[in-house]
């Protein structure tokens, strides 16, 4: 199964606030990639593997929203930790680095659908699953995966280095509000009175065999 459809909306989202970006003014620009960093954490990708964590644990709003601010955090510390580096030399992330990242998402994306597959199995036999670590490492891998893509794009558009860190600074930290906002409302509609009767018994299988499915097509193997 393809799944490159989910992405077609928010590339579209993202091509159009690129090219509101190319030329504006600098303070127009940094709003431009305030909205940009809010819309980025929220790519596909993201959100499956970020779910998985918080519908193997029966939904939490408050962990859920905890949980999204430490993948957004991750996020965020790889973005700038790597993009501002990377900017300063105009330079671009290893393609194979990259691509790895790409990669080890896919696999963090199968492994936490088979515990969400697990979970609905065992439900007797398991425990509260939920993990800052996990959360924080999945934000950084992300990151890494995303960082050469976003440096590209913020050079390209804005007149200068400074003028490009500055935008990633902005763009960066709205990760971390995007993933919580996010990972909150998954959880609160897990929650609803007319979701939750469902929960167990049809929507954590689904879940759990769309991340599968999804991960198996993140690295090729489908």
């Amino acid at each position: 199964m393809d799944f490159e459809f989910l992405f077609k909306p928010v590339e579209g989202v993202d091509a159009w606030l690129a090219g509101l970006l190319d030329g504006a003014p600098l303070l127009i620009a940094l709003l431009i990639a305030f909205a940009l960093g809010l819309r980025h954490a929220s790519d596909p990708d993201h959100l499956v593997a970020v779910t998985s964590l918080v519908a193997a644990d029966d939904g939490d709003v408050r962990g859920a929203t905890r949980l999204g601010a430490w993948w957004g955090l991750g996020h965020a510390g790889t973005l700038l930790v790597v993009g501002l580096p990377l900017i300063a030399l105009t330079g671009e992330l290893p393609r194979w680095l990259e691509r790895g990242a790409e990669t080890a998402v896919g696999v963090v994306i199968v492994l936490l659908a088979v515990r969400v597959i697990y979970r609905w199995r065992h439900p007797a036999h398991t425990h509260r699953v939920r993990s800052r670590g996990q959360a924080f490492g999945i934000g950084l891998l992300h990151g890494l995966a995303g960082t050469g893509a976003v440096v590209v794009l913020l050079i390209a558009a804005m007149p200068g280095r400074l003028e490009a860190a500055a935008a990633l600074a902005v763009f960066a930290p709205m990760s971390v509000l995007s993933m919580a906002a996010c990972t909150s409302a998954f959880a609160w509609a897990l929650t609803r009175p007319a979701v939750a009767p469902l929960y167990r018994v049809a929507l954590l299988p689904a879940l759990g065999v769309f991340g599968l499915a999804f991960g198996l097509w993140y690295v090729g193997l489908a």
